[in-house]
């Protein structure tokens, strides 16, 4: 775990902020910038080949989107009940898993159609999804990572996020890259590297300056999205951003 980040743990709230100035500019290097519909209010991404997978969230205005990448064009879309706000996202064996914020319930989707295949149901509530090629891993919100089967959606194991012994809450969007869970935090610039096997936080990635907030419209929120790329790089945004960054990691994850 590198000490050169940064970063303080306030312990009461389990979150995570960042302390020192310019870590997050020595952390990586902006290599692309794409076009991202600023009504979406995104909840989950996918990247498979030249097709981006989105979730979106809002009473109302909730959708799972298969979009042209880099394009950002819409191919497919269905829109979810007005009563379900949309939520994580999850590619495994050609399908597609969409987790809802309080219904308790998610949905499953061929990915080639969008045709809604099979419904599951959790407790609490559903915030990030991930694949890691065996199981979905679930966030809900408070420190902790589900791990559940994706045939019968029981909880195979929890795994709790701590950062230097600490409780990170409100982990929310996720994306397995490799060995490595990253995870945006909510109402932050902050993504975190988590080993998803123990929850120990690996590596903590500030992206404060990736798109500033003077230099965002006034409907764009909060920092949330993340979809890995074919060559190891990740592609960032948030809901409500016109623009959808490929951000290359410069250091590798620490031992």
């Amino acid at each position: 775990m590198r000490g050169s980040l940064g970063v303080c743990v306030g312990l009461a709230a389990g979150s995570v902020a960042a302390c020192g100035q310019g870590a997050g500019e020595e952390q990586y290097v902006v290599t692309a910038r794409y076009p991202h519909d600023p009504t979406a209010y995104t909840q989950g991404l996918v990247l498979s080949g030249n097709v981006l997978y989105e979730s979106t969230g809002l009473y109302g205005q909730s959708q799972l989107r298969r979009l042209d990448f880099p394009s950002g064009r819409i191919l497919a879309a269905v829109r979810l009940d007005s009563s379900r706000f949309g939520e994580g996202l999850a590619l495994l064996n050609g399908r597609l898993y969409q987790l809802t914020w309080k219904a308790h319930v998610g949905y499953v989707y061929d990915a080639a159609t969008l045709a809604l295949a099979d419904s599951f149901h959790y407790a609490g509530e559903g915030w990030g999804l991930a694949a890691d090629g065996d199981s979905l891993i679930m966030s809900d919100g408070s420190d902790s990572l589900r791990v559940l089967s994706p045939t019968t959606f029981q909880v195979e194991r929890v795994a709790h996020v701590r950062y230097q012994g600490a409780p990170v809450y409100q982990i929310n969007e996720l994306e397995l890259v490799g060995p490595d869970l990253f995870a945006n935090v909510y109402q932050t610039n902050t993504v975190l590297r988590i080993d998803p096997a123990t929850g120990v936080v690996r590596e903590v990635l500030h992206f404060e300056d990736l798109y500033p907030p003077g230099k965002r419209p006034p409907s764009a929120e909060v920092m949330n999205g993340i979809a890995a790329t074919p060559d190891g790089q990740l592609l960032l945004t948030g809901k409500d951003w016109p623009v959808m960054f490929k951000v290359r990691l410069r250091v590798p994850p620490p031992s």
